[in-house]
């Protein structure tokens, strides 16, 4: 059951029946919900209005669902909270939907009470983003919370939400190793997935702030989890 102020959702979905499914559930908990059937509709609700998380199906008549979230972060600049839908469940499929955009992958078919879990636990862990400090550095790296821009000498890097989750859970630590426990609840809370996902997050992570740069900061501690820093850091 949903407590404290009601949350304001957009499920953008094709399929009627999963549709009135959701609706059903939620609103018998006090959700508020709106829906568009196509992914074009979507992306202008989602653009114009303000909801506390996004539904976004994969494949959608007249926008698939990667590319109206890659249009919501990088031209709308909307960080609202996303988890796709989608029968693909593939690693590659799941990190094409991390890296146009989405904070949050539920393949289908799924259970509503874990849907209504996942969406209740990444908009706590947005909000308590947001809500804590406006700016992290670590030597020459910047993650700003209020823009959510990450700069590295001066050159701003594109990250997609779950990398730049796990970058702020590693800069808030720093110079500490973070266990690979934590960094796996940063992103699923307390139901991380069956494949190795975050290894392949820390690989793209690695790859956005250390590849194009001289001195690497981001180090695995073998046995432990990552650390964040200089090389020679203690």
């Amino acid at each position: 059951m949903n407590s404290g102020s009601a949350l304001r959702l957009l499920i953008v979905e094709d399929n009627h029946s999963l549709v009135a499914n959701l609706f059903e559930y939620f609103e018998a908990r006090g959700y508020i919900l709106d829906a568009a059937p196509d992914g074009l509709t979507g992306l202008h609700l989602a653009i114009t209005n303000d909801y506390d998380a996004i539904v976004l199906d994969w494949m959608l008549p007249r926008m698939a669902g990667p590319e109206v979230a890659s249009k919501l972060r990088l031209e709308a600049r909307k960080q609202t909270p996303i988890i796709m839908l989608t029968a693909r469940d593939e690693l590659a499929d799941k990190l094409g939907g991390f890296r146009a955009g989405a904070d949050d992958y539920l393949t289908k078919p799924f259970d509503l009470p874990e849907l209504e879990v996942r969406i209740e636990a990444l908009r706590n862990r947005c909000a308590g983003e947001r809500s804590i400090s406006r700016e992290l550095v670590v030597e020459d790296l910047r993650l700003d919370l209020g823009t959510l821009e990450v700069e590295r000498a001066g050159k701003l890097l594109k990250l997609y939400p779950a990398c730049r989750r796990l970058l702020e859970t590693l800069m808030r630590a720093s110079p500490a190793v973070v266990p690979r426990e934590r960094l796996e609840a940063a992103l699923w809370g307390d139901d991380p997935p069956d494949a190795d996902l975050l290894r392949s997050h820390m690989y793209e992570l690695r790859r956005a702030i250390d590849s194009p740069f001289e001195a690497k900061l981001l180090h695995t501690v073998p046995k432990e989890g990552y650390r964040l820093g200089k090389a020679n850091a203690e």
